[in-house]
């Protein structure tokens, strides 16, 4: 009979791809967050009394975004930053703003851009010069 080497071997274990966890297991189950979707490229900021570590019920993953977070960054980047789906770190986002410990920037509505057809005109223009 052969020794199981040393260390915790576990089936969710996956020794090429790191501990294999899936994604709603760290949202307990949510697909949405507690609050309004975040846009991509809107910006979360932790508030200044954001200390993820007194706070009871939080998931490494919240500290994480947190301690991230503590200069602003796009929700897009979090989640290529931490190595998680988007989904997960919106619904982890709006556990954390629920919480009062990040704020979130969203970017300007887009009905303060020009209509498609001025833009179309001016291109015309451009060109005609």
């Amino acid at each position: 009979m052969r020794a199981e080497p040393p260390g915790p071997q576990h089936e969710w274990m996956d020794a090429a791809a790191g501990p294999v966890v899936r994604p709603y297991t760290l949202t307990g189950g949510r697909v949405r967050p507690a609050v309004d979707g975040f846009d991509l490229v809107a910006f979360v900021l932790a508030t200044t009394v954001a200390e993820p570590s007194g706070q009871p019920g939080l998931q490494p993953e919240h500290r994480r975004l947190v301690e991230y977070a503590r200069h602003p960054v796009a929700v897009a980047d979090l989640a290529a930053d931490l190595d998680l789906a988007l989904g997960v770190v919106r619904v982890l986002l709006g556990d954390l703003l629920a919480r009062g410990l990040v704020t979130v920037h969203e970017p300007p509505a887009t009905a303060g851009l020009p209509d498609n057809d001025i833009l179309k005109a001016v291109v015309s223009g451009l060109r005609a010069l």
